[in-house]
């Protein structure tokens, strides 16, 4: 990949700064760790169990922990080191609570805690072809993320995505212990999985549904999780969807008094127990409204570019 920058009509090549340290990138990604992957930053150089976690984060929108590990140099297995950090952290949740209590100013229940939602992030300049290739799995609890500083302070941030990503995990779980357990019970949740067993009309409407809302711009990205399907920009929840027995239940994403309905469409939920992000929450069974909606969603689309 090129950078230029352009000044007048002339491009000057914009030139990579490699990353000295694994440190550097630690520093970099925590103190803007909500910015780069929307996480909330628990703790830094995390021990437990005779583990070292590099940086131990929360997800708000799941309600789950994350950890993050950096790499500056090639290391061997990616799948390994993951699975035995979420080993640890399924056999010491407590000592994952009281980190997170003694670090903020909300208290955290153990039984508030995900923990099927749990995952591993890896960070580095750099993975092997082996590395990319490992993660091919539907269901893997983790991520890789490649990260690169450039001159006139650049940053760049990419996913590897799993190619072809159409084999379970759980066919080689039984080689080892430590994915068997986790396994068990860590569930990495699909769109698919919202789909199955639904009836046609519902999962039509929601095609439709999701068809006009990526009409939006290609900047919206997907996010399966346990109880609703999330489009996000830039790392944000922008609406949640679950597909019903009869038709969809939608929450967008926005405080109550933000969102202009002059319909009178949407229910509010501020204050009250709701699994979607936001205070607008609306189920519809048929696609009278989706127009309305997708008008409403705009709002909020408009916002976060």
């Amino acid at each position: 990949m090129y950078l230029f920058q352009l000044h007048q009509q002339d491009l000057k090549e914009i030139r990579e700064k490699p990353f000295k340290k694994e440190k550097d990138i630690q520093h970099l990604c925590e103190k803007n760790l909500k910015q780069l992957l929307g996480l909330r930053f628990i703790a830094s150089e995390f021990r437990v169990a005779g583990f070292r976690i590099d940086t131990l984060a929360f997800d708000d929108q799941t309600q789950s922990f994350v950890i993050i590990e950096y790499k500056n140099k090639k290391h061997s297995s990616v799948i390994d080191q993951g699975y035995a950090y979420l080993s640890v952290m399924l056999n010491n949740k407590a000592d994952f609570i009281l980190e997170y209590n003694e670090n903020q100013d909300t208290q955290l229940k153990r039984n508030s805690v995900d923990w099927s939602q749990s995952k591993v992030i890896f960070i580095s300049p750099e993975f092997t072809t082996h590395q990319k290739e490992s993660i091919n799995f539907r269901d893997l609890p983790m991520e890789l993320w490649e990260i690169k500083r450039y001159e006139n302070n650049i940053i760049q941030m990419n996913p590897i995505r799993p190619t072809g990503a159409s084999g379970s995990i759980n066919t080689i779980s039984k080689q080892s212990v430590a994915i068997e357990q986790v396994s068990r019970e860590i569930k990495v949740f699909t769109e698919e999985d919202h789909l199955t067993r639904k009836p046609d009309e519902v999962i039509d409407l929601y095609q439709q549904l999701k068809e006009e809302i990526l009409n939006l711009g290609d900047n919206l990205s997907i996010r399966a999780t346990k109880l609703y399907i999330a489009f996000t920009i830039n790392k944000r929840n922008m609406v949640d969807v679950r597909l019903l027995k009869k038709g969809l239940k939608i929450w967008i994403n926005a405080k109550r008094g933000e969102l202009d309905d002059p319909a009178g469409l949407m229910r509010d939920v501020a204050g009250k127990g709701h699994w979607g992000n936001g205070d607008y929450e609306v189920q519809i069974n048929d696609e009278e409204h989706i127009e309305y909606i997708i008008h409403l969603i705009k709002q909020v689309y408009e916002k976060n570019i």
